[in-house]
């Protein structure tokens, strides 16, 4: 898995690399009570806001960690907010996107270093 500084984690599922929060992020964020999912098939540039998640304490932007096109999102999300305090880095993948090149995965932070970057 790769992350961003944002806290979301990325991982490669084929050709689509999956995106979600951090188990950091979700604890940050509280009970998770809705999420606003993005469009299948839009268009994102690195850093657009793609999702809202509304907490008890607060709203927050995901952010695209990287350039694509959304393919799939989880609407499971949708119906069952606090799956991303249950399960931040399984079930409660946000959306899946699709990139023309993997090697960019290699510009964000593997684990070690997410964990040097939270400490």
């Amino acid at each position: 898995m790769k992350y961003t500084e944002e806290h979301e984690w990325l991982r490669v599922d084929g050709d689509l690399i999956v995106v979600g929060i951090t188990e950091y992020a979700a604890k940050q964020l509280g009970d998770v009570v809705f999420v606003e999912l993005p469009e299948i098939e839009s268009q994102v540039a690195k850093g657009d806001e793609v999702c809202v998640i509304e907490s008890v304490k607060a709203a927050s932007d995901i952010l695209a960690p990287l350039e694509g096109e959304i393919v799939e999102v989880n609407e499971a999300l949708v119906d069952n907010p606090a799956l991303v305090n249950e399960d931040p880095t399984g079930e409660a993948w946000f959306f899946k996107l699709k990139i023309d090149d993997l090697s960019v995965l290699d510009t964000l932070m593997d684990e070690d270093e997410y964990a040097d970057f939270i400490a």
